[in-house]
C-alpha cells in the first residue's frame, strides 16, 4: 500500500486530502529501517540502470498509476472548458510589455510577423502535446509522456524543471499583479508593500498583496476544476473585451504611414525578436495536465489546444499591428507602451483600462498555473518519486488539495520576499528543455517498440536522431555567433537536418500509429519542433542555464539519495503483483474497459493516419 491505509476497489485509498497520518511520505521498504536504507543505497548503482533502462506504459498510467490518488478527478471538462484554459493560461500581461520592447528594438512594425513564426512553432509543440495528452490522458503531462517513452530518470529531472519554472513564473506574475493593482489606485506599489529597511532591498519588499492573490486563486483552484473553469472563461472574456477595446480604439487613430518602414531591422532582426516573442506562448503545457478531467479526450483536447493557439497568434499579431500603427516604432515606451501610446494620441484615461485588462490577464494565468503545477506534482508523486502524500485527491473536491496547496506555498514564500527584476532574471530554460524531450518522446513512440523494431532498425532511428539534435544546435551556434549575411554555416547544418529527418522518414519504419488522432506529417513536424526549440536555446542567457545547472544537480541529489529508492520500491511492488493472477486479471480489465470507452466516445473523431 502506498501511503498506509484501507484500499479502495480500485487499488488506492481513499481519504481527504490535508491531512496525515504514518507512512505518509516514505512508506517504501528502503525506508522502514536504517539498515534498509543502507543496502538500498549499495544497490544505487543497479538501481540507477534499472530506472534508466526501463520505460513505463500506457497501460501502467492510465490505469495503476493513477489508482495511487485514491479517488478519481472528476471529468468535468469539454473543449470549450480546455480552449478558454489554453488562452487564459497563455495570453497574460506580458503581451502588453514585449510587443513594444522588440518592436522597437528588434524587429520594427514586422514584429507582426514575428508574432506569426513564434505562433508556428509554438504550435509544433502544441501538436506534440495534444497526441499524447489523447493517446495518455493522465495528470502528469510532459512527465508521464517521458516516462513512458524516455524513463524514469529523464522523465523527473524534465518534471522537476518544470515545478520550479512554474514557481518562479508564478512568484513574478504575482508580484507583476500588486504592480498593476497600484496603478489602478493611482499608487505606487512600494505602498502596498511592507519595506524592510536592514533588510536587502531584492528581499526586503514583502508583499502581501501577492500572497493575497496566490491564496485566493488556489482557494478556487482546490474547490472545483470546473469551478475554475468559469471563473476562468468569464475573466478571459472580460480580457478579450479590453484587447477589443485596444484595438479598434488603437486602429480608429491609426497612421498607416508608421508601416512605411515596415522591416528596419532585417530578417536577422524579426527572427531574433520572434525567439523572444515564443516566450509570449508559453503556458498551454499546464492545459495538457487537465486531460485526466476530460470528457472526450480524444475530441476535445485537439479542439481545445490547438484552438486556443490558433485564437492566441491571431490576438498577438492584432496587438502587435494596432500599436506600431498608433505610434512609429521608434517612439514606443518599451514598460508601458500601450499605455503610453493611447497617451500619445490623446487618450490617457485608456492606460487604467489597459491595466485592468493587464491585471485580468495576470489572474487567469495565475489559475491555470495552479491548476497545471499541482497535477505535475501529484503525478509524480503517484510514481513515488516524490512523497505519495502528495498524490491524494480530495473525495469531495475531486481536486489534489495536497498537492495544489503545496504548490502555493513555495510559490507565496518566494513571492513575498523576492523582488521582480530577481525573479525575471531566473527565467530558465526549462519549457523549451521539455518541449524538445516531449517532441523527441513522439519520435521515439512512433518509431520504436520493444519486441517490434528490428536491431538495425534500432541503430537507425538512433543515427537520425543524432543528426537532427546535432544540425539543430549547429543551426542554433551559427545563428547565435555570425552576422546575417553569413550563410555558410547554413549550407552545412540544414542539409544535414533535413538529412535526418528524410532517412527517418525512408528507412525506418514505424513502429507504432495513433489510435484516436496523431500528429500530421511525421518525422517531420516534431523534427522541426525539435531544431526549433533547440535553436530558441541558443537565445537564452547565461543566469538560465547557471540556474538550470544548479537545480538539475540538486534534483539528481534528491533523486539518488531518495527518489530513486522509492520509486525502484514501488515499481518492483507493481511488477509483482501485476504478475499474481488476480491482479493481472483485474488490471487487464479495467485497462480494456478503458480502451473500448475511449474508441466508443471518439468513433466521430477520425484519427490521423500517418
Amino acid at each position: 500500500m502506498a501511503v498506509g491505509e484501507v484500499a479502495d476497489g480500485g487499488g488506492g485509498v481513499r481519504r481527504r486530502g490535508c491531512t496525515f497520518q504514518t507512512n505518509d511520505f516514505f512508506p517504501e521498504e528502503s525506508f522502514k529501517s536504517w539498515e534498509n536504507y543502507g543496502k538500498s543505497v549499495m544497490e544505487t548503482p543497479y538501481r540507477l540502470k534499472d530506472r534508466l533502462l526501463k520505460r513505463s506504459s500506457d497501460h501502467a498510467e492510465l490505469v495503476e498509476i493513477k489508482a495511487r490518488s485514491g479517488n478519481e478527478m472528476k471529468k468535468t471538462l469539454n473543449w470549450w472548458d480546455l480552449m478558454w484554459f489554453g488562452i487564459g493560461a497563455v495570453v497574460g500581461s506580458g503581451i502588453f510589455v514585449l510587443t513594444g520592447l522588440e518592436a522597437k528594438q528588434h524587429a520594427g512594425p514586422a514584429v507582426v510577423l514575428s508574432f506569426v513564426i513564434s505562433g508556428i512553432s509554438a504550435l509544433l509543440s502544441v501538436f506534440c502535446y495534444t497526441e499524447f495528452a489523447v493517446e495518455i490522458p493522465v495528470a502528469g503531462g510532459s512527465f508521464a509522456y517521458l516516462r513512458v517513452e524516455m524513463g524514469d530518470f529523464v522523465a523527473f529531472i524534465a518534471a522537476g524543471n518544470i515545478l520550479l519554472e512554474y514557481v518562479i513564473g508564478n512568484a513574478a506574475v504575482a508580484r507583476s499583479w500588486t504592480s498593476y493593482f497600484a496603478t489602478l489606485c493611482n499608487k505606487n506599489p512600494d505602498d502596498f508593500r511592507i519595506i524592510v529597511h536592514n533588510m536587502n532591498p531584492d528581499y526586503g519588499h514583502l508583499d502581501p498583496i501577492a500572497i493575497g492573490a496566490l491564496v485566493a486563486i488556489t482557494a478556487l483552484a482546490v474547490y472545483s476544476t470546473k469551478g475554475s473553469s468559469i471563473f476562468n472563461y468569464i475573466a478571459t472574456m472580460f480580457h478579450m473585451a479590453v484587447i477589443i477595446f485596444i484595438v479598434i480604439a488603437g486602429l480608429i487613430k491609426a497612421k498607416p504611414e508608421n508601416f512605411n518602414d515596415f522591416t528596419p531591422f532585417g530578417l536577422h532582426g524579426m527572427v531574433s525578436s520572434s525567439a523572444v516573442l515564443f516566450f509570449a506562448y508559453i503556458g498551454f503545457d499546464a492545459v495538457s495536465t487537465m486531460a485526466e478531467e476530460t470528457k472526450n479526450p480524444g475530441r476535445d483536447i485537439p479542439i481545445g489546444l490547438v484552438g486556443s493557439m490558433t485564437i492566441t497568434t491571431a490576438i498577438y499579431c492584432l496587438l502587435g499591428a494596432t500599436l506600431c500603427l498608433m505610434q512609429n516604432y521608434k517612439e514606443l515606451d518599451t514598460d508601458a507602451p500601450f499605455s503610453v501610446a493611447f497617451s500619445a494620441v490623446g487618450m490617457d484615461w485608456a492606460k487604467y483600462i489597459v491595466s485592468l485588462g493587464a491585471l485580468k490577464g495576470m489572474t487567469t494565468v495565475l489559475l491555470v498555473s495552479a491548476v497545471g503545477q499541482a497535477r505535475y506534482l501529484t503525478h509524480i508523486a503517484r510514481t513515488h518519486m516524490m512523497p505519495p502524500w502528495f498524490a491524494l485527491v480530495d473525495e469531495r473536491t475531486g481536486t489534489p488539495m495536497n498537492a495544489t496547496i503545496s504548490m502555493l506555498i513555495a510559490t507565496a514564500i518566494v513571492a513575498f520576499f523576492t523582488n521582480l527584476s530577481i525573479l525575471s532574471s531566473l527565467l530558465s530554460i526549462s519549457t523549451l528543455f521539455i518541449f524538445s524531450l516531449v517532441a523527441l518522446a513522439l519520435l521515439v513512440r512512433r518509431y520504436y517498440s520493444s519486441g517490434v523494431t528490428t536491431k538495425r532498425n534500432q541503430v537507425n532511428l538512433i543515427v537520425c536522431i543524432l543528426l537532427i539534435i546535432g544540425s539543430s544546435i549547429g543551426i542554433s551556434a551559427y545563428w547565435a555567433n555570425s552576422s546575417e549575411h553569413k550563410w555558410i554555416g547554413y549550407t552545412i547544418f540544414v542539409p544535414l537536418w533535413f538529412l535526418g529527418t528524410g532517412a527517418l522518414w525512408l528507412f525506418v519504419p514505424m513502429a507504432k500509429k495513433p489510435k484516436l488522432w496523431g500528429v500530421p506529417l511525421v518525422p517531420w513536424l516534431p523534427s522541426l519542433s525539435i531544431a526549433i526549440n533547440i535553436f530558441l536555446l541558443g537565445t537564452i542567457d547565461k543566469k538560465s542555464y547557471i540556474r538550470f545547472t544548479i537545480w538539475t544537480g540538486f534534483l539528481l541529489v534528491y533523486y539518488v539519495l531518495l527518489g530513486l529508492h522509492a520509486s525502484y520500491d514501488t515499481a518492483k511492488e507493481f511488477d509483482q503483483s501485476i504478475h499474481s493472477h488476480g491482479s493481472d486479471q483485474k488490471v487487464a480489465k479495467q485497462w480494456n474497459k478503458m480502451e473500448q470507452g475511449a474508441v466508443e466516445q471518439d468513433s466521430s473523431f477520425a484519427p490521423v493516419s500517418n
